[in-house]
């Protein structure tokens, strides 16, 4: 399930020669003192740094080739991961690996952009959270060169990434106040696709519309955004009625249409439809946080700090979710989120699915003595993939600014 397709590694420059123009004896290995001289050398490194960097460029497009023919993905989470723990390694500083982290995410999303652009689907339309989602995933993961492709529903994000129409698709599966969500978390029974990462987004609503928001009649937003203000809402406009919509953009269109209505959405959404932000900061909680999941046709290699989900179902008998649960917790492996569903197969009405995430990498020997261990003891098991663990919460709001839908 997780082929990787070998790529080429850039090689690094060759040492420099110490005795340069400008040099003294007191510098470091002989670096130039003068800043006439130090730019020199700058200058000098970055006509080496342009001729290697198209010297992989040029083999990122054989890469392509080969993967055609091949009809393999242009993303490969495991090969990309390895990329950027060989150029740590390889480093003796001063840069950090957060600085070669984000060096060679832009290297590698160039590359992938003289393969084929890479495409990421995501809850649209524009200015929803789940955009927002995506955006992070690309900073974060994926680098500069990404389409984002808006979808209806989580059906078509888990279709078009399946059908290889896109790369990624993005959805969430879980808020820190309301819960799981439960029509993300229902499509991973039946589908091919493995979770390769993970984005924490904080989450902050804001009431839109033409005012006076106390007058407001009806309030629009989807229904988690509704459940996330309830509180608020209560305290503020009683009296107004709740109507869901597919998305907070939508909610912030639906209410630039009626005058007596407002909206819950982000500020982007509200300059996308022409109206003014009326409260701030409305939600319940102000560490509301959403975990999105990131979907494609593969998980990620081992780090070492990795985490991964699964979903079981088990036989109707006492203990027989503690029997396989405990498989966990003998070997040592933290358990970090359990969820049920009902497994809608159309059998017996109570029979439910359950979700489980913890922390280890499926080709740990630990984890692969317990995952052997649960599937004999429950009735079904499936992993639904595996990541770097991401403890790092997006704070920082998008840009503000109108997006033209493609």
């Amino acid at each position: 399930m997780r082929a990787v397709m070998p790529d080429v590694q850039p090689e690094l420059p060759a040492k420099r020669d110490a005795g340069r123009e400008g040099a003294s004896a007191g510098s470091p290995v002989g670096l130039p003192t003068t800043l006439e001289g130090i730019r020199r050398e700058i200058d000098a490194i970055d006509l080496e740094l342009i001729a290697l960097l198209n010297r992989r460029a040029s083999m990122s497009v054989q890469v392509a080739r080969v993967k055609r023919t091949n009809d393999a993905p242009t993303y490969q989470p495991g090969r990309e991961q390895e990329v950027i723990r060989n150029a740590q390694t390889a480093s003796a500083g001063p840069l950090a690996d957060s600085h070669i982290r984000a060096i060679w995410s832009e290297i590698l999303s160039t590359s992938r952009d003289l393969q084929r652009s890479l495409k990421i689907a995501y809850l649209g339309p524009a200015n929803t959270f789940s955009h927002r989602a995506a955006e992070v995933a690309a900073r974060v993961r994926f680098g500069t060169f990404v389409e984002y492709v808006p979808c209806r529903n989580f059906n078509e994000v888990f279709a078009l990434t399946e059908r290889g129409v896109v790369d990624l698709g993005v959805v969430p599966v879980e808020n820190s106040v309301e819960g799981s969500v439960g029509g993300s978390l229902d499509l991973f029974v039946e589908s091919p696709l493995q979770i390769c990462s993970e984005i924490r987004l904080q989450i902050t609503h804001h009431l839109v519309g033409h005012g006076p928001y106390d007058q407001a009649v009806r309030v629009y937003s989807h229904p988690q955004a509704l459940g996330q203000c309830r509180a608020w809402l209560a305290r503020n406009i009683p009296n107004a009625q709740a109507v869901e919509t597919s998305s907070t953009a939508s909610a912030a269109e639906r209410a630039a249409a009626d005058p007596e209505g407002v909206g819950i959405a982000t500020e982007g959404a509200a300059v996308q439809a022409g109206i003014p932000v009326l409260v701030r900061s409305i939600q319940d909680h102000a560490h509301n946080t959403t975990r999105f999941v990131v979907l494609g046709k593969s998980y990620g290699a081992r780090t070492g700090n990795d985490r991964t989900a699964i979903l079981f179902v088990t036989q109707h008998r006492p203990g027989a979710l503690h029997e396989v649960l405990r498989q966990l917790a003998e070997r040592g492996l933290n358990l970090t989120n359990i969820e049920s569903r009902p497994s809608r197969r159309g059998g017996d009405l109570w029979e439910y699915y359950f979700f489980v995430d913890f922390d280890g990498h499926p080709d740990d020997p630990l984890v692969k003595d317990a995952l052997q261990a649960m599937r004999l003891a429950s009735m079904t098991l499936k992993v639904l993939g595996s990541w770097p663990i991401e403890t790092r919460i997006d704070e920082t709001p998008p840009a503000v600014r109108p997006v033209r839908e493609p």
